[in-house]
């Protein structure tokens, strides 16, 4: 089957070269090296998780045009429990998966259950909830067809609860379909690479690197504008911009500073912005035995002063990122704006040499092979060495950089933070949350021990007033913008290339790819 695909997309692209691409069908030039499933329960990267959006719906999202507000999507209505820890959902009628097959009850509570029972990297969203694979059976509650209520234990309230509910994890799948590629996983393996969702979309095939084609679902309602989508994998940036330009791409992504910047008078494209929660950080590895200045809070003090933030963000990314240093995106609920850190190379010396950190200290730097990771990854080499502290940049594919960081397999990281959903707890459960037995967090990653600080964001996720909620995080993002093994030091809306005949170019400060649903072509 997949040496088929890859014929039949071979055959397409060659067709289209130096041509108008099809009416019915939308190109998109991207990398694809970050991929690694698309099963709701499993992924956690950029494209596969933002795809999820276009393949699968949740009982309730983010509202498209005001992501502070929810909207309905499998769900028609919500209502209050008999407690204040539950909530009852009554599903749209006549909501169908691209099966064919109708969207029930039982779907919703499967789909919730097995990603606490399968337990991967997006699992920690939904443990929130305080659910395990002994608890959560008892948790989700069937009462018809078209109804269910959701229960949990964790100290959470119910506005912390539907937040939780519109992250991609809480996709709902098929379970019909996928119970029939089973192999005592829940579907887990034959959902890497299909979909069995109620989206606009699904996936037809999925060629790892090359190319991901997603076709119109014929039960979606409304009907997605165009029949298809095709992301075609492209790993040089140049080439990108060159596909844009030529029109045998749609849309382009992640073209760097300098490609972006190229594009602005070309005739025949345009570059849309859109507002992203992406915050891109310095992280050490605090429990690396080959270097133990990585877990020495004066590394992580004096790189704070190493960092030339104003350099970064107006020079080498020529403004389309910002300077942002905390790990609430602006935008957030509660979030810090201030910057008390820029480059001073007197200070950071003072304090590597009263933190004893040895003249000549090394450790390797972990990147994503793309713009902007190469270009920032060069400038901290540079502005570190001027305190005798050598980086070595490794760069790798986008996946392996992700299989890395949750094995603690690497010395230090520059990447970028997405909210997986639009409220605080989000960021705060990565950053400043790490416990014996729980959850892998970003804190865990970097083995970040952090009792009290956990405490304090459990704390902030059970607190119901508005305004004391928001000071709770304001405390916890002072803490660890002053003294944690992270650096924030940007935050950049999302550009995207676009054909001048693209209309309808949706994108949510959530989410990191197109609202494929809502784009035409002219």
């Amino acid at each position: 089957m997949r040496k088929i695909a890859s014929v039949v997309l071979a055959s397409l692209f060659a067709a289209q070269a130096y041509a108008a691409t099809p009416a019915d069908t939308l190109i998109v030039a991207i990398p694809l090296d970050g991929i690694i499933s698309f099963d709701p329960a499993e992924s956690f990267e950029t494209v596969s998780s933002s795809s999820l959006i276009n393949l699968y719906q949740k009982l309730v999202d983010a509202d498209r045009n005001d992501p502070t507000k929810l909207a309905p999507q499998l769900a028609a209505s919500w209502r209050p429990g008999d407690d204040e820890h539950s909530l009852i959902f009554t599903l749209k009628p006549g909501a169908t998966f691209a099966s064919g097959n109708p969207v029930t009850a039982d779907d919703v509570i499967w789909s919730l259950s097995r990603v606490i029972k399968l337990n991967k990297t997006p699992s920690f969203i939904l443990s929130e909830f305080g659910w395990t694979p002994e608890n959560v059976d008892r948790q989700l509650i069937r009462r018809s067809d078209s109804q269910l209520e959701i229960r949990w234990p964790a100290a959470i309230g119910r506005d912390l609860a539907l937040r939780l509910l519109t992250a991609p994890v809480a996709s709902i799948v098929d379970r019909k379909l996928a119970e029939q590629h089973s192999n005592n996983d829940y579907g887990n393996g034959w959902l890497r690479d299909r979909s069995a969702g109620s989206g606009a979309y699904t996936i037809r095939n999925f060629v790892p690197q090359q190319a991901l084609v997603l076709e119109e679902s014929s039960y979606a309602r409304p009907q997605p504008k165009l029949k298809r989508v095709i992301l075609k994998g492209v790993a040089d940036p140049g080439s990108r911009r060159l596909l844009l330009q030529q029109g045998d791409v749609d849309v382009a992504y992640d073209l760097g500073a300098d490609q972006f910047a190229a594009l602005q008078n070309q005739p025949g494209v345009k570059v849309a912005s859109f507002p992203s929660s992406l915050i891109y950080y310095l992280g050490f590895n605090t429990q690396d035995k080959q270097q133990p200045a990585l877990g020495n809070p004066a590394l992580w003090q004096a790189a704070r002063w190493l960092v030339d933030y104003q350099a970064i963000s107006q020079q080498l990314l020529k403004g389309q990122y910002q300077i942002h240093q905390s790990f609430l995106p602006q935008g957030f609920d509660g979030a810090l704006e201030n910057q008390p850190f820029h480059y001073d190379l007197a200070k950071a010396k003072a304090i590597l040499q009263q933190g004893g950190i040895a003249p000549g200290t090394r450790f390797a730097l972990t990147i994503v092979n793309q713009p902007p990771y190469t270009d920032i990854a060069q400038a901290l080499q540079a502005s570190f060495a001027k305190a005798d502290i050598d980086i070595a940049i490794q760069p790798v594919a986008e996946a392996e950089l992700w299989s890395k960081m949750r094995g603690r397999d690497f010395q230090s990281i520059f990447i970028y933070w997405g909210a997986d959903y639009i409220d605080p707890n989000t960021n705060a459960s990565a950053f400043a949350f790490n416990v014996p037995g729980g959850s892998k967090t970003l804190a865990w990653r970097l083995g970040w021990t952090i009792p009290q600080l956990s405490q304090q964001t459990k704390d902030a996720a059970a607190e119901s007033d508005k305004q004391k909620r928001s000071a709770l995080y304001q405390q916890l993002q002072t803490r660890v913008q002053q003294d944690s093994p992270y650096v924030v030091t940007l935050q950049g809306e999302k550009l995207v290339g676009l054909r001048s005949n693209v209309r309808g170019a949706q994108q949510s400060i959530g989410v990191s790819t197109l609202y494929y649903d809502s784009v035409s072509k002219l």
